[in-house]
């Protein structure tokens, strides 16, 4: 099989993906863990969820271990919460931004735009639960082209970019 063509450096339990196990994406993530965590949503008798975080690959997202324009879409769907609790699902699911967030986030934009090939697409997925869509979008190099900007209530934004050469 050839290398893969797609990234995802923050899959985290790769929730958004419809096949978790696609050969053509490379997932990565700093974590790789099972959590068990208090969470009465899931209808589970004990009252906990269960969520596993298994990369195909360990690593950072903002200094990823890649040489330049090695992948032809990246998905970039960091960390969005800046506060959360110990006991938190929604940290132990999505992982957590540390105090220095919007170096971090820099940092990963960047690296994920120099992964990609010329012409290549990077879907930026959202938040704004904690920290506004516009204070992320000042840390891109590159506007977006188009997207979903559903708004504080809706929650989640998918937003698309291209790396021009």
């Amino acid at each position: 099989m050839p290398e893969p063509r797609i990234l995802d450096p923050c899959c985290g339990p790769r929730m958004m993906w419809f096949d978790r196990q696609n050969p053509a994406v490379l997932f990565g993530d700093c974590r790789s863990e099972t959590l068990t965590v208090p969470d009465r949503s899931h209808g589970r008798a004990d009252g906990t969820r269960i969520i596993h975080v298994c990369p195909d690959m360990r690593m950072d997202f903002r200094a990823l271990p890649f040489p330049d324009c090695s992948f032809r879409l990246v998905t970039f769907d960091p960390p969005h919460l800046v506060r959360a609790g110990a006991k938190s699902w929604l940290a132990a699911k999505y992982g957590a931004l540390g105090p220095d967030w919007r170096d971090d986030l820099r940092l990963g934009f960047s690296e994920c735009f120099r992964v990609l090939e010329p012409e290549g697409v990077l879907v930026f997925k959202w938040s704004e639960t904690q920290v506004g869509l516009r204070d992320v979008l000042a840390l891109t190099p590159w506007p977006p082209l188009f997207g979903n900007t559903s708004g504080k209530k809706a929650g989640t934004h998918w937003l698309v970019f291209m790396k021009w050469k």
